[in-house]
């Protein structure tokens, strides 16, 4: 007999991994997606006509500093090594990002040592901005007017469609300045591709005899009420049946084309002029730089607000969803039979690593309780945490 039946919401990393664990601690596990494949918006699939492995919903690159996560990924899948190189058109010139010394130096068209870079920045940056409020006192606070009119103002309207006056300060503090010519996006010790794809190595996750697994099936409530515990990985608001109204997201809209060779030489090219309609272009085939392809695939990005039959990418976070968000998880804390999980499930944004180790450390909490005893968050620390993209 398992020691339960738990019902997990959603085939990406949040279900995935929950329903793996306890799978493998005895439980029978039922897993549905509305959609038609695993991995949710890491969902990857060979081109048809170009061969080339391609992030259906944009790209996604791993990168961790936990140990125990990339030793799990790579217990399913190995990982090859990958860089995540960004370049940006700005002004008709081509600059690496984040920005750093090689971008400061061609920008002023200096050739500063790193220290001399660091004062020159440092003499741009706004003084005045002690307790910078907003995303663009952040960046004047950071970097000044000139770095920050040509690499951050252009793209983030386009990226979140409002002034950067409007934004929290919070979401540049993801963004480092290098004062060296490190151009790896991430500084994170562990980083890389699973070799097959994502969709393959969810997958692999989620090839257990104890798990079944539904897609193309939309979840209805009634179907809660024959497992002993639920895991659910939809949108919070959703549960409610949008009591408090929707939480905002921004999604994306993908323009696809293809090309002979290498169309751009790099795998993300972003552009910062706001006469630019799409945000970047992505280049897949150099997401699998191990394999070789004489055509090419890319996609244009463009963002915009999600409306209900868009999928959602990025949570706003601004004051009405904080707002919002604080009564659903008000109502989340007193369920005696329902995790809420992953990105949507506590409305945030995550990166990969951070969703498989807050799904484990679900998974293994709730099995210690001695369920089906009452656990109704994910992470409850967390759940309010404010992450954003950029």
């Amino acid at each position: 007999m398992p020691a339960g039946t738990a019902l997990v919401v959603g085939a990406g990393f949040s279900g995935a991994v929950i329903g793996r664990t306890l799978a493998e601690a005895g439980w029978s596990v039922q897993i549905l997606d509305a959609r038609p494949h695993v991995a949710g918006n890491c969902h990857t699939a060979r081109d048809a006509q170009t061969g080339v492995m391609v992030h259906v919903y944009g790209p996604h690159i791993f990168h961790t500093d936990d140990v125990e996560v990339w030793e799990y990924v790579n217990r399913f899948m190995p990982f090859q090594p990958y860089r995540n190189q960004v370049k940006t058109t700005v002004r008709g010139a081509v600059f690496s990002l984040p920005i750093n010394l090689h971008t400061i130096n061609q920008f002023f068209g200096r050739v500063m040592r790193p220290e001399e870079a660091r004062s020159f920045v440092a003499a741009l940056a706004d003084p005045s901005i002690t307790a910078p409020q907003t995303f663009e006192e952040q960046a004047l606070s950071l970097v000044g007017r000139d770095l920050y009119e040509a690499f951050l103002k252009g793209y983030t309207v386009k990226q979140w469609g409002m002034s950067p006056q409007e934004l929290p300060a919070s979401i540049l503090k993801r963004l480092p300045v290098r004062f060296n010519y490190d151009d790896n996006y991430f500084f994170h010790r562990f980083q890389g591709m699973p070799r097959d794809g994502y969709t393959a190595l969810v997958e692999r996750i989620l090839d257990h005899p104890a798990i079944e697994l539904q897609l193309g099936t939309t979840f209805q409530r009634a179907q809660a009420d024959n497992a002993d515990h639920v895991f659910y990985s939809g949108p919070i608001d959703a549960w409610y049946d949008y009591e408090h109204g929707r939480l905002g997201y921004r999604t994306l809209d993908f323009e696809r084309f293809t090309a002979s060779g290498d169309w751009q030489g790099c795998a993300v090219m972003n552009y910062g002029d706001l006469e630019v309609p799409f945000t970047r272009i992505t280049e897949h085939k150099h997401f699998s730089p191990w394999e070789q392809h004489d055509l090419s695939v890319l996609y244009r990005e463009y963002s915009r607000v999600a409306g209900p039959d868009d999928i959602p990418y990025y949570p706003i976070r601004l004051a009405a969803e904080q707002s919002q968000l604080t009564r659903y998880l008000e109502r989340a804390k007193r369920e005696k039979h329902v995790s809420f999980v992953g990105r949507l499930g506590t409305y945030r944004y995550l990166d990969m690593d951070v969703t498989i180790r807050e799904a484990l450390d679900c998974a293994r909490a709730f099995l210690a309780a001695q369920q089906p005893r009452p656990f109704p968050l994910a992470h409850r620390r967390s759940a309010t945490g404010a992450r954003a993209p950029l």
